[in-house]
């Protein structure tokens, strides 16, 4: 397990469309994910302890921040070969099992990560309306282990930015484990 850590926002970029397989075996396009005030955009895994340690407070937020019309979607890029719990098969069961209330999504490629330059999982990319990054910070402030009351840097970022289009100047990034590249 490698531990980094995310790169500072680059405010205002652009998301990047993609067509995706969904596990539920639908194709979705970064159109289909969006909401009328943003999107969150997560990398994330099935085998991952800090994806596994967070993941109650992922889906916690996520519900929360569709009722304020941020669209949310997660997508896996690790390669299977290496991490078999990572498969598309096994994130169709944890999805389910787990109740993921956002499409999950498969990056067999590893294509889309490399394009939106993501690095480890978590890996949280918030934008606005106009889909222009707003923010790439951390879940919350108990990082790996869930702290009574921590702020919740990632809700309310985009809770800012479904407010005002413009997400917090101050950030502190995200950590999890490396994305698993292939050949590496």
């Amino acid at each position: 397990m490698v531990l980094l850590q995310t790169p500072v926002c680059d405010f205002g970029k652009p998301a990047i469309d993609f067509d995706l397989p969904g596990v539920d075996d639908k194709r979705w396009r970064l159109a289909d994910c969006r909401g009328p005030k943003g999107l969150l955009l997560m990398f994330i895994c099935n085998h991952c302890p800090y994806v596994k340690a967070v993941r109650e407070r992922i889906i916690r937020d996520a519900r929360d921040l569709q009722k304020l019309g941020i669209g949310v979607a997660a997508i896996s890029s690790n390669d299977p070969m290496d991490y078999p719990e990572d498969s598309f098969d096994n994130m169709k069961k944890v999805a389910r099992d787990c109740g993921y209330p956002f499409p999950y999504l498969f990056d067999e490629t590893q294509d889309i990560a490399k394009r939106y330059g993501a690095v480890c999982t978590p890996d949280f990319f918030g934008y606005n309306a106009d889909l222009k990054l707003q923010y790439r910070g951390r879940l919350d402030e108990s990082r790996k282990d869930a702290t009574p009351n921590a702020r919740r840097d990632l809700y309310e970022a985009m809770k800012q930015i479904a407010d005002t289009g413009r997400g917090p100047q101050e950030q502190i990034p995200s950590m999890g484990c490396s994305i698993k590249w292939r050949g590496e």
